[in-house]
């Protein structure tokens, strides 16, 4: 599915290097164990995984920033890091590999109350543990106004900011208002990626980008038919007077509802539809990261909030076929997009 011709999908990807979004939310890593289980514990009745390989990836809110520089724009990168030595200078280096040290990561503050998150996956063929090391408590006030402070430095230089949702304590809803007020005043648009505690505090943002089972639990609805979900997504439109709400399917593609694109009476509106284009998934790891990095630096580029949304449902295809936490490369997506056309 394309609504640009190649002639604009080549202006489009030209245009993504002369973009700066800014990305601020839960900074993560995410560590891969990987080996076989061919026996039990003699201690207790658990696998035992024969260790073969490890490694680390940059989670959360860093792997969107490295979506948005894999994608060739521009990022400012604002989160927190913990009190752990060690977790603090594999991020660093998980940036450098990365190349968002040649970009600015200023916007990163340590708090020394805190742990960096840190999720390991244990994996063999036929097992599969995860590990969490975080805090999720808020914030305090003052990492919160350092932050903020951070941000408001760079604001005039930049067209698009991500809020980054992980529910992990660093976008408050104090921290959120300002963030949406500051770039309102700016003219920034701003995207969003949520998760439960703060589901309804982001208002009047750009783009609200929620999943299917998200918005249900916001809600406290079940939305079994189409019908029940497109009503249900005008109604979240609303509630939080956004631009646009782009609903994320799995397998069933995304439906994008638009501002000012309602129904009548009983009957609401047809959202935007877009088939999902993946072939096989392997991993659905950070494809939500993929689809509101590149619906950002697509829209920065021109693009319209439907060719953006098109454009990262490709994207969004593409690195599900691959195994852990991948960014979308830009060489990639347009290639891809190009022999679609």
């Amino acid at each position: 599915m394309s609504l640009l011709t190649a002639k604009e999908l080549q202006s489009l990807s030209e245009g993504f290097s002369k973009v700066k979004i800014a990305v601020i939310g839960d900074l993560m890593l995410d560590r891969y164990v990987f080996g076989e289980v061919n026996r039990m514990s003699p201690e207790a009745p658990v696998p035992i995984l024969d260790f073969s390989s490890e490694e680390t990836r940059l989670g959360g809110a860093a792997n969107v920033a490295n979506n948005i520089k894999s994608l060739g724009a521009n990022v400012l990168l604002y989160g927190i890091v913990g009190n752990h030595a060690g977790n603090n200078d594999l991020f660093v280096s998980k940036c450098t590999e990365s190349g968002l040290l040649e970009e600015d990561i200023s916007g990163v503050v340590e708090d020394t109350n805190r742990t960096t998150t840190v999720k390991v996956r244990y994996i063999s063929t036929s097992h599969h543990l995860r590990v969490d090391y975080e805090n999720k408590q808020p914030i305090s006030t003052e990492i919160e106004d350092e932050l903020f402070s951070r941000l408001q430095k760079h604001i005039s230089s930049l067209q698009g900011i991500i809020l980054e949702d992980y529910n992990k304590g660093v976008l408050t809803p104090s921290l959120i208002k300002r963030v949406i007020d500051l770039a309102k005043a700016h003219n920034v648009p701003t995207f969003v990626d949520p998760k439960f505690d703060n589901f309804l505090e982001y208002k009047g943002v750009t783009l609200f980008k929620p999943n299917l089972k998200e918005m249900q639990d916001a809600l406290g609805m079940k939305l079994r038919t189409d019908r029940e979900i497109n009503a249900a997504g005008f109604k979240l439109l609303d509630m939080l007077g956004a631009e646009n709400v782009l609903l994320t399917l799995s397998e069933k593609g995304m439906r994008l509802f638009e501002r000012g694109i309602g129904g009548t009476g009983s009957q609401p509106a047809t959202p935007f539809e877009i088939p999902t284009m993946a072939r096989q998934v392997a991993d659905v790891s950070g494809a939500g990261d993929t689809v509101i990095a590149t619906l950002a630096v697509a829209t920065a580029s021109g693009a319209s909030i439907r060719e953006a949304a098109v454009i990262a449902n490709r994207a969004a295809g593409l690195v599900v076929e691959e195994l852990g936490i991948v960014p979308i490369k830009k060489e990639q997506l347009f290639e891809a997009m190009m022999n679609d056309e």
